[in-house]
């Protein structure tokens, strides 16, 4: 541990966001050893996902979000409240923007502007759109624990890089299984389905920079990046963890997600 706490803090981020993109790869690599998975163990670990994307946006972003800028000239609750409407945003038109499609849904729904992109292309974008804001989230996370403000930690960044890296397991096998199923080979649904994971890296080491550079904007930051994973939440996973008819399993896997990461928060930030 003493050899991380002494990298600089873009390092830093850069390392746990990898470590939350290797995650991804494990959860694609089930892609490597069957065709399906039983769409009940799809919802529980897409409701999982949810849960800790919840409780990571709470516990890890907006509440140090309001705490820091208690001191600031604007009640502590306004940085906030832009800030997690302007992550919102953000996806949303992102989400009208690129080209991408759901699994499970047809290649005639797809989303964003119109293209002739492959459907695996399309299905690959989907889940790399969600990953965006989890890494942005790890990277504004360090950023603000090498500002040196009480409210934020480098354990706390860590908690939330743990807690996203979890959760990244189901989204990787919520991408490479679908990609079996629409006929790739394992090695190919693999690939597709760990490479959906490598916008992390790029993102955490952005927001730990951004963050450092412009110390006054971390509290509008750390609530852009919980916005955005809320988004995610509200307008993907939960949806498609109950598309499946087996709403309590994706119910209880919402509870068991938010319940470990608050845990994770607390005990380590």
């Amino acid at each position: 541990m003493d050899w991380f706490l002494g990298l600089d803090p873009v390092v830093q981020a850069l390392v746990a966001t990898t470590f939350t993109w290797a995650l991804t790869a494990v959860g694609a690599a089930v892609a490597l050893f069957g065709r399906t998975i039983h769409r009940r163990t799809l919802d529980g670990a897409l409701g999982f996902a949810s849960g800790v994307m919840i409780a990571a946006s709470f516990w890890s972003l907006l509440a140090p979000a309001i705490e820091m800028a208690e001191d600031g000239p604007l009640p502590g609750w306004v940085p906030a409240a832009a800030g997690f409407m302007g992550g919102g945003l953000f996806l949303f038109c992102v989400d009208k923007l690129l080209p991408h499609v759901h699994p499970g849904i047809s290649s005639q729904h797809t989303e964003g502007i119109k293209t002739s992109w492959q459907r695996t292309t399309l299905l690959v974008l989907a889940v790399t759109l969600h990953n965006i804001p989890e890494g942005l989230a790890v990277g504004v996370a360090f950023g603000a624990a090498a500002a040196g403000l009480e409210s934020a930690s480098v354990t706390a960044a860590i908690a939330l890089a743990i807690g996203i890296g979890i959760q990244n397991f189901p989204e990787g096998m919520a991408v490479s299984m679908p990609l079996r199923r629409e006929g790739l080979s394992r090695r190919r649904a693999f690939w597709w389905g760990q490479v959906s994971g490598m916008v992390e890296p790029a993102a955490g080491v952005l927001g730990a920079a951004l963050v450092m550079l412009f110390q006054p904007m971390l509290p509008y930051a750390l609530a852009f990046a919980a916005g955005a994973m809320i988004y995610v939440v509200a307008e993907e996973l939960i949806p498609e963890a109950q598309r499946g008819g087996h709403t309590d399993v994706g119910t209880g896997g919402v509870m068991i997600g938010f319940t470990l990461m608050m845990i994770l928060d607390v005990a380590l930030g």
